[in-house]
């Protein structure tokens, strides 16, 4: 089994950061992301997660730290369940008892009513949305609070809220054969505030999965949306529903309208929201033509996070689990180059060796908030868990969580097609 730190040591030349080999410990209490992909990004102010793994779990082996992993969960037993989503390491999917994407895991902690904890290998808004669907009785656990997302910072309820406001000062508030004037849709990839902010005012959440359907939910009820955090999966999805770009203006936060006139707004179908992936921005068209050209033959899929000419490029797009059932459906000997984070690409090749499968991008650089998860900061919170302690549990207010989950539920209903 390849983990991201075996690669990094095996070619420090190709990785965009060398101090990912170092413990993430070592950057939970320097603002921004840390070593990765999303390194160069802004963080926000006042999002603040801090780390606070002790010193003990930073110093033991790798040895010790899974052998209190597995004696954790067998004492802890069917009180206990581990979500990892598809970007985590593999040091740490290993001991997950659901793996998937955010519709799967959404889902997933639904069918544990009975566990008493679900520890969630992924990042804040995952766990968010975890706490938000269970049981009142259960915990919700992220091992590492600094685990956050650059992309959902990049849409905060202020800005949202003013956002809103000025769209309603051109649109009015009044419906229109039966349809109001613009529906909020928020993709998992937000906070609580925002995915409750959505419930308020009719919308409703997607995953990259069901994108679609949800787009067909929101027109069937509102004459346009407006689509946050994520430009990028907006107008992939849109663009493929036959909607022309020229009705898919950008919404700046930081200028008057967004940066469109009034017509421009009153035209679109679609707004999108100025936001990003940074795992998935790194794709380009130039890195398909090198990999057709070193590889006649390759399929290539990319996830629809991607910039729209990558897309457009590529002979596939989907979700994480979508580009796992198209691994699965290729045949032994098949060459396939795959645009998303590069753990579940390099998990895809362990699993399917009779393939070529590698990652459009030749610079090791993963999520570098997923990456926050590691074997260390499961091992305390379990031991926590064994003696009697919740450590960085994920309560969303109840407030927020009550009108989130409407939004969530409108999620749950929209099947991905």
């Amino acid at each position: 089994m390849t983990s991201i730190n075996d690669l990094i040591v095996a070619a420090p030349a190709a990785s965009c950061d060398v101090e990912l080999t170092k413990g993430p410990w070592e950057f939970d209490t320097v603002p921004g992301y840390g070593p990765g992909c999303s390194e160069d990004d802004v963080i926000p102010e006042p999002v603040v997660r801090p780390g606070q793994l002790p010193a003990e779990y930073q110093r033991m082996s790798d040895d010790e730290l899974h052998q209190r992993i597995r004696a954790a969960k067998e004492t802890l037993g069917k009180r206990l369940v581990i979500l990892g989503h598809f970007y985590q390491r593999d040091e740490v999917i290993q001991y997950a008892d659901f793996v998937g994407d955010s519709f799967q895991l959404a889902n997933a902690a639904l069918t544990k009513p009975d566990a008493d904890t679900i520890v969630f290998c992924g990042v804040h808004f995952m766990a968010e949305t975890a706490d938000i669907l269970a049981r009142p009785e259960q915990h919700v656990i992220l091992p590492n609070l600094a685990a956050g997302c650059s992309m959902a910072d990049m849409a905060d309820e202020d800005s949202v809220e003013a956002c809103w406001d000025e769209l309603v000062s051109v649109y009015g508030t009044d419906d229109i054969d039966g349809k109001q004037p613009v529906i909020p849709v928020t993709y998992m990839n937000s906070s609580a505030a925002l995915k409750a902010f959505c419930g308020k005012h009719g919308g409703i959440v997607c995953t990259s999965s069901n994108a679609a359907t949800v787009l067909e939910w929101a027109f069937e009820r509102g004459q346009r949306v407006l689509f946050f955090p994520d430009q990028h999966l907006g107008r992939n999805t849109a663009k493929a529903m036959g909607i022309p770009l020229e009705q898919m203006p950008m919404w700046n936060p930081r200028k008057p309208l967004g940066g469109s006139t009034e017509q421009e707004l009153h035209d679109a179908k679609v707004i999108l929201w100025h936001g990003f992936c940074s795992v998935h921005k790194r794709f380009t068209v130039a890195q398909i033509d090198q990999a057709r050209t070193d590889h006649p033959g390759v399929k290539v899929i990319v996830h629809p996070e991607s910039p729209m000419p990558v897309v457009d490029a590529a002979d596939a797009a989907g979700s994480t689990d979508a580009i796992r059932k198209y691994v699965i459906a290729s045949e032994p000997g098949d060459t396939i180059a795959i645009g998303t984070e590069v753990n579940m690409v390099n998990r895809l090749a362990a699993e399917f060796g009779d393939r070529t499968i590698f990652c459009l991008d030749p610079v090791v650089c993963p999520c570098s908030t997923m990456y926050r998860i590691h074997p260390g900061y499961l091992a305390w919170t379990l031991d926590g868990l064994v003696a009697g302690e919740i450590r960085n549990e994920i309560i969303v207010p109840d407030d927020i969580a009550a009108d989130a989950k409407i939004a969530l539920e409108r999620m749950l209903a929209a099947l991905p097609k």
